[in-house]
């Protein structure tokens, strides 16, 4: 018998007892933590959850409205968990500009990759009472002359923002960068004029639910909206 016929044999040997065995069984797939899963969609916008839910949320949402603070507040965990967490429903934020201070705190939550933002908007709204003091005439006029990231930085330092996102592990040169991103802030506000006359957005938080807008103002009134979605 010849060394290549030898080979040959033990290799087909090989082959039938590795055949006669069951496959090896794969451990079962770990769940996405949707809780956790932030993208940046096509509206400038971010999106929380499963892209792919059969539920989509979205929240016009303005950083100096006291009502979308109270709504971050009170929807908290339970709108994660009960909502987001399952992979059945996702809820996008899309950032309406009331004045310069918007501008400015949206400008902020956006610094960073998409995995920094919800924090970041968490923060803002969380700690509105903290930093969205009283404006003067001095600082609305400072606000309003210069160059576009003047202006914002302005807003940034007057009303300590940058105190508030150095907390959270920015630096000054960073934020100062991010607050520069004028084409950004023209395509936001450029969202919200359609939102406005398209969809027919008239203030902050507005939701819309699986792309129709809804009757809802706060948690409150959204809550059943959702429990109705997801039976």
């Amino acid at each position: 018998m010849t060394v290549l016929r030898s080979a040959l044999l033990v290799l087909a040997a090989a082959t039938s007892i590795g055949a006669g065995r069951p496959s090896p069984k794969l451990g079962p797939v770990a769940p996405a933590n949707w809780t956790a899963t932030v993208v940046r969609t096509a509206s400038e916008a971010h999106l929380l959850g499963n892209p792919a839910a059969k539920n989509k949320l979205i929240e016009y949402v303005s950083y100096t409205c006291s009502h979308c603070a109270d709504f971050e507040i009170q929807a908290g965990s339970e709108l994660a968990l009960g909502f987001i967490k399952p992979g059945t429903g996702s809820m996008e934020f899309r950032p309406y500009f009331r004045n310069p201070i918007d501008i400015a705190a949206t400008l902020m939550a956006y610094c960073g990759p998409p995995s920094r933002f919800m924090g970041n908007h968490a923060a803002l709204l969380r700690g509105q009472k903290g930093w969205l003091t009283p404006v003067t005439n001095a600082q609305m006029r400072r606000w309003q002359t210069g160059t576009f990231a003047s202006q914002m930085q302005a807003v940034a330092s007057d009303l300590k923002l940058y105190d508030l996102f150095i907390k959270r592990g920015y630096n000054r040169i960073e934020l100062e960068r991010c607050l520069t991103n004028e084409p950004l802030a023209r395509r936001i506000a450029s969202e919200n004029r359609t939102a406005e006359s398209v969809i027919g957005i008239q203030g902050t938080p507005s939701f819309l639910l699986n792309d129709r807008l809804i009757d809802a103002g706060d948690w409150r009134s959204l809550r059943p909206y959702l429990a109705a979605a997801t039976r």
